[in-house]
């Protein structure tokens, strides 16, 4: 086994981190399947999907380099919304947190001369720029809509369905994509 280091510590709270944020997304997807919006319900569905597919990524790199994963338990979910606006300004913040915790992943292997993990680290770092575009023009989107949810449910059919094709340069999954 290899010894522990800091972006290792850091790679097993990030499992929490994506779990929690599996969670939340499918708290938000029952949410808003409770308010009739069908199209935002599946677009957060898909994400909470993609967050689990993360932190299982995050396990099959501790696997495949023989660190002792941990299946964490997840952090608190909100689960009451006042608006779709609230809900999507939940996820913006979100994106953004993982962002810098994936970020400060980055640097730690960089700093520790890890260079699997830093290399590792780097899909996570493209993916995280995507997150948080769609989310920041998402919440513009539902400003800009005001009161008409139907110009959002559009918007997230049109522009915001997730295809059912995987990137080909994400990591391996434990136990495979769901």
């Amino acid at each position: 086994m290899t010894d522990e280091t800091k972006f290792h510590a850091l790679l097993r709270e990030q499992v929490r981190s994506e779990f929690t944020a599996s969670q939340q997304y499918i708290a938000v997807a029952v949410w808003l399947d409770g308010e009739d919006l069908p199209q935002l319900a599946a677009l957060f569905y898909a994400q909470a999907i993609e967050e689990r597919n993360h932190a299982m990524g995050m396990v099959q790199y501790q696997l495949d380099n023989d660190l002792p994963p941990a299946i964490p338990s997840i952090g608190e979910i909100q689960n009451g919304f006042r608006s779709v606006e609230e809900v999507v300004e939940l996820a913006l913040a979100q994106e953004k947190q993982v962002t810098e915790q994936i970020t400060t992943l980055a640097r730690t292997a960089r700093d520790e001369g890890d260079y699997l993990g830093e290399q590792f680290m780097q899909w996570y770092l493209k993916e995280q720029v995507e997150e948080v575009a769609s989310m920041t023009t998402l919440l513009t989107v539902v400003r800009r809509a005001g009161d008409n949810l139907f110009h959002i449910e559009d918007f997230v059919a049109r522009e915001l369905a997730k295809g059912d094709g995987a990137d080909p340069t994400a990591p391996p999954v434990a136990g495979g994509r769901v």
